[in-house]
């Protein structure tokens, strides 16, 4: 009981250290009345995301995500303008990842995780557990629990252009870290869905953890970053 408590208390706890920062402009759309499917994986598509530090609104790299493959696995090659060469995204099916390099370290599942909601619906949602490794320490597994939730459609603008989007909101609350010194950790995104797309046209990302001796209120920051999509073919 008291740890379901703290999984429903802390994103309000974070949110309070949180200040006010620039939010994506949208409008929200009434629900379609066909729910529109995401376009399907082809080699050759690419999206180019410009990537902002949310604290300074900096950017801090451009990143550009190729489908290289799409058999027997999806397979989305990725490099930074500035970092070079990305860890690659690996889905089992598309929609589906099994090989995640949003977060840092990289993570491998036990389990495909739905990179998006299953059902494009405002106001369904699911949550899901499994185990990861680190990419670079194949002999751990960690605790992972995702919560997926369908917000709204909405219409929003990029510099790619204006879409139609699904905003969907996804926490990972308590899960375990490789990081033996982190004691407690959270995770929260939001992200814009552009079915047309095929992928997010924004993803905002941050996440806080704690170590022993140190409360939530002062819990250390990951980093806080905004995608936003440049181009895509």
């Amino acid at each position: 009981m008291l740890r379901r408590l703290f999984i429903f208390l802390l994103p309000i706890l974070l949110g309070a250290c949180i200040a006010p920062q620039p939010y994506p402009s949208s409008i929200t759309l009434p629900a379609p009345v066909v729910t529109p499917t995401v376009r399907p994986p082809q080699v050759g598509q690419q999206w180019i995301y410009q990537v902002r530090n949310v604290f300074n609104q900096e950017i801090v790299d451009i990143v550009t995500e190729t489908v290289v493959s799409i058999s027997p696995q999806i397979r989305i090659q990725r490099s930074g303008l500035k970092a070079g060469p990305l860890p690659e995204e690996i889905q089992e099916s598309w929609g589906y990842v099994l090989q995640d390099p949003q977060w840092s370290p990289p993570q491998k599942f036990q389990q495909a995780l739905p990179l998006w909601p299953e059902k494009l619906i405002p106001g369904w949602s699911h949550f899901y557990r499994t185990r990861y490794q680190v990419l670079a320490y194949p002999d751990g597994y960690y605790y992972w629990g995702l919560v997926s939730e369908a917000v709204n459609w909405e219409r929003i603008s990029v510099p790619a252009g204006q879409f139609i989007v699904l905003k969907y909101h996804h926490e990972n609350p308590y899960f375990e870290s490789n990081d033996v010194f982190r004691v407690g950790n959270y995770r929260q995104e939001d992200v814009w869905l552009s079915p047309e797309v095929g992928r997010w046209v924004v993803r905002r990302s941050f996440g806080r953890y704690i170590t022993r001796g140190v409360f939530w209120f002062n819990a250390y920051w990951e980093d806080y970053l905004e995608w936003e999509l440049v181009s895509w073919k």
